[in-house]
């Protein structure tokens, strides 16, 4: 598994809220950097997919356990 660089912990947030903190945080860490993103909104997996095939930032992992949904996402070398 990929080591993060930077926790964003939305939990809680409903959409587009989990998108935009992983979007501020995304421009907080350097090119090649992951980022792991907690969500409980079950849009997220849409808004995450969507976001990351229009950025070129990777979508390295979205998994769902016990109603979290977990996103590793790598900044795009630009």
């Amino acid at each position: 598994m990929e080591q993060e660089k930077l926790l964003i912990d939305a939990s809680g947030l409903c959409c587009p809220l989990p998108l935009l903190k992983a979007k501020q945080g995304l421009n907080r860490v350097a090119p090649g950097e992951v980022i792991k993103v907690i969500a409980t909104d079950a849009g997220s997996v849409r808004d995450f997919k969507a976001f990351t095939d229009q950025s070129g930032d990777l979508l390295l992992e979205a998994l769902e356990s016990d109603g979290q949904f977990i996103y590793l996402i790598r900044k795009a070398v630009k």
